[in-house]
């Protein structure tokens, strides 16, 4: 079995293989092949719907770190295919753990950035697995920067386990440059729209993802720390990511129940990873229509409506000390 399917996709995998061994078998009663091959494909749909109903928060963890997911490269080559890509913070270097630049979506000048992961080992390693460094988050504030001089909107892709925690990266101030993103994203006069494509990993996620409207992809994740590393902290014992996962509530379905996001948009069933394309096109579709909607609010009312929207998180109770009582430490 290939080892890019993951464990609970090998059945509809297993199916999906004797359909087309059965079509490239084609021949003498093309009827009775014909009456086969739609009992097969019926039997196929009907195990994709029945497994990804009763998706597990820790099956989507793996649903969203899937090594065939498309990432941020993958999805601009459809949504901006003269995306121009902008290197450097004019500090330290480039990091190629995190890509933007300019592109036009639709009629719109667009910038673009993203988290970007690799698809082997030679460039998982040129990418540091998308762990950014403080120059990634340093390259990318010089950007936004430039492009809110320019009145242009922002669109991030998130898609990171976390930033980098190294020894280089905490040396040249990992959360200073974290911190600095999200304190200056939260004042950038022009809208920022931010959907996290695949793992919204802590701080590393958020210093790309203050926007007026966060979005995620069905099968993403979106949490403070890792499942794993959640496990470790509590119980010491990383074996149980399964059971950090459902209780860190980390699914789209429930950060859109406590109003972390805006929307969760729909991916094609199995996964992004299954239609790529498709996941692309209703990808454009949803950031096009935020955009459009956000590129015609004055800067104040813009600035107002993002505070605001972070203003509302959380749930807090205020306590007042009785008359006369002292106020306990």
């Amino acid at each position: 079995m290939n080892g890019t399917w993951l464990d609970f996709e090998k059945p509809i995998i297993e199916l999906e293989r004797k359909i087309e061994e059965l079509k490239s078998r084609a021949g003498g009663d093309e009827r009775e092949t014909a009456e086969e091959l739609d009992r097969l494909e019926r039997k196929a749909d009907r195990l994709r719907r029945d497994i990804f109903s009763k998706l597990t928060r820790w099956q989507r963890v793996k649903l969203a770190r899937h090594p065939r997911r498309p990432y941020t490269l993958d999805y601009l080559k459809i949504l901006a295919p003269q995306f121009l890509e902008l290197h450097g913070d004019r500090r330290f270097g480039d990091d190629p753990a995190i890509v933007g630049g300019l592109g036009m979506l639709d009629d719109l000048p667009v910038l673009f950035l993203g988290h970007q992961k690799g698809r082997d080992t030679k460039e998982n390693i040129h990418r540091n697995f998308g762990m950014a460094n403080p120059e990634g988050y340093r390259k990318a504030l010089r950007l936004m920067r430039m492009a809110a001089n320019f009145g242009f909107p922002i669109v991030t892709f998130v898609d990171t386990p976390g930033a980098y925690p190294g020894l280089g990266a905490e040396e040249r101030g990992q959360s200073e440059a974290l911190a600095r993103n999200i304190l200056e994203m939260a004042h950038l006069p022009v809208p920022i729209v931010s959907v996290v494509i695949g793992e919204g990993g802590s701080g590393g996620a958020l210093a790309l993802a203050v926007g007026d409207v966060v979005m995620m992809l069905e099968n993403s994740i979106y949490s403070v720390i890792t499942p794993e590393g959640c496990a470790a902290i509590l119980w010491k014992d990383a074996s149980k990511a399964e059971q950090a996962a459902e209780a860190l509530r980390l699914t789209a379905q429930d950060l859109l129940e406590l109003k972390v996001v805006d929307e969760v948009i729909p991916e094609p069933l199995g996964g992004a990873h299954r239609d790529p394309e498709e996941t692309a096109r209703r990808l454009k579709d949803t950031v096009l229509r935020h955009v459009r909607a956000l590129i015609g609010l004055p800067k104040q009312e813009l600035l107002d409506r993002r505070l605001e929207k972070y203003l509302k998180m959380g749930v807090y109770l205020e306590e007042t000390a009785a008359a006369g009582a002292s106020p306990q430490a």
